[in-house]
């Protein structure tokens, strides 16, 4: 271990913006006032990653930049060097609110066979994003997709928007449809990790929305889109449930890992953040299913742009040490690009984003979200585990984690009005940090 400590900083009240300086660690007795306490020898969850996603909405809005802007923008996710380094992304299958307007790869009514199914559509701007994505990244993130809605004409209500269910006797065919897709976007060079059964099952919306029971869920799962993937293939393909709100999460993920001819299929559990916070249903999650990984899937700050906001970026930091702690494997974030209103989105449900794109001005406008997403994405990498992190004041919130080439991180926030100074201590060396007002601090050392 050596004495060198990096320290990048974000506060509210002071110009720092993921700002480096170099600190030391020394030999010291046992800690006294504010601390955080890191043991390296006992280990957690291994992580796969941190992202956004792409949407048809941030692909539209990039392209109303400038080729500057776009570049600057792209580079600030994906960049090696300068940016994220986002390891693990999510996108849409057929469209979904924060696309232009409803649409599915195949509109064709009775087309059990998918003869119709094109993904013409996002060719136009939601391909060519992911794409040069994956030349700024060197193809480094993983890319999981989410469907909203079948489409219409396998739907009880005959319409995408404004929830209804899959029809049973489309089961099979909707399935079929996921294969197809995966296989469709390899073609583009694109590569699916993974997918989840339906975004937000149990949401009527009045936008692209369908509804699953947890029975419902189990039963496509054991009987159709497990076997299907499995038959052509693609058995390689995660498949994640849920993907809705942390309150129903225990239920839900019991409601199919306790049938073992679903569970089979299924890799792990993810998870939205809207509702209630409830990140002790996360722990009790993998402690009854401590095979299969858990990870935040979407989150936003919802209802505009929420410009300047400071608190959007501590809400992101919270939920992430909070869901890190209780043994998430990554964090998912919602639309990587919007526009100044918060979208484009075709139901007028306008949400923020890390990043803000002035389509007026061609100026780019970070969020605290950015830079709070920041101290984790750029430091804890895929593969990194989790560590022993305790503190001794409330307001002190803290994870670490180890990453492959052996460096160590710690991310700890600071919510309050007061400036905090806190001793890290690791073994019998100990280093002392000032963390501002509504500030936080990554730490790294080899």
């Amino acid at each position: 271990m050596g004495r060198s400590v990096n320290v990048i900083t974000t506060a509210r009240e002071t110009g720092e913006r993921l700002t480096s300086r170099l600190a030391s660690f020394h030999d010291a007795s046992t800690p006294s006032g504010p601390s955080i306490v890191v043991d390296d020898n006992v280990r957690y969850q291994t992580i796969e990653g941190f992202g956004g996603a792409f949407t048809e909405s941030a692909a539209t809005t990039l392209l109303k930049m400038s080729p500057a802007r776009q570049e600057e923008i792209l580079a600030a996710y994906f960049g090696p060097s300068v940016g994220h380094g986002y390891t693990l992304c999510r996108t849409h299958i057929n469209s979904c609110d924060f696309s232009l307007g409803n649409y599915a790869y195949d509109e064709t009514p009775g087309d059990v066979d998918l003869c119709d199914f094109t993904i013409d559509r996002d060719r136009q701007v939601l391909l060519p994003m992911i794409h040069r994505a994956q030349r700024m990244s060197n193809n480094s993130f993983k890319l999981f997709a989410s469907p909203w809605s079948p489409p219409a004409w396998m739907k009880t209500t005959g319409e995408m928007n404004r929830g209804g269910k899959l029809l049973d006797e489309y089961r099979q065919t909707w399935a079929k449809y996921f294969a197809r897709y995966i296989r469709e976007y390899e073609r583009e060079g694109v590569p699916i990790w993974g997918v989840t059964i339906q975004n937000e099952p149990e949401a009527v919306q009045s936008w692209d929305s369908c509804i699953y029971t947890a029975d419902e869920e189990r039963i496509f799962v054991r009987e159709f889109l497990g076997p299907v993937l499995e038959a052509e293939g693609l058995g390689r393909v995660k498949i994640i449930i849920w993907d809705h709100n942390r309150d129903e999460l225990f239920l839900r993920a019991k409601g199919v890992l306790d049938d073992p001819l679903a569970a089979k299929y299924v890799w792990g559990v993810g998870f939205h953040w809207y509702v209630a916070d409830k990140f002790d249903n996360i722990q009790l999650v993998h402690d009854a299913y401590p095979d299969f990984p858990l990870l935040l899937t979407e989150a936003c700050v919802e209802h505009g742009a929420h410009e300047g906001d400071w608190s959007s970026g501590e809400k992101y930091a919270r939920s992430i040490i909070q869901d890190l702690n209780h043994w998430a494997v990554g964090w998912v974030d919602w639309n990587m690009l919007l526009d100044e209103k918060g979208g484009p989105n075709h139901v007028g449900n306008y949400c923020s984003a890390p990043i803000i794109a002035d389509t007026t001005t061609d100026t780019v406008h970070y969020q605290s979200s950015y830079y709070y997403l920041g101290h984790f994405a750029r430091y804890i990498r895929h593969g990194a585990r989790r560590v022993l992190c305790s503190t001794n004041r409330d307001e002190l919130e803290a994870t670490a984690f180890v990453n492959v080439d052996g460096r160590h991180v710690v991310v700890a926030l600071n919510r309050t009005d007061t400036v905090i100074e806190f001793d890290l201590w690791v073994g019998s060396r100990s280093t002392r940090t000032i963390l501002p007002a509504h500030g936080i601090a990554t730490l790294t050392w080899e």
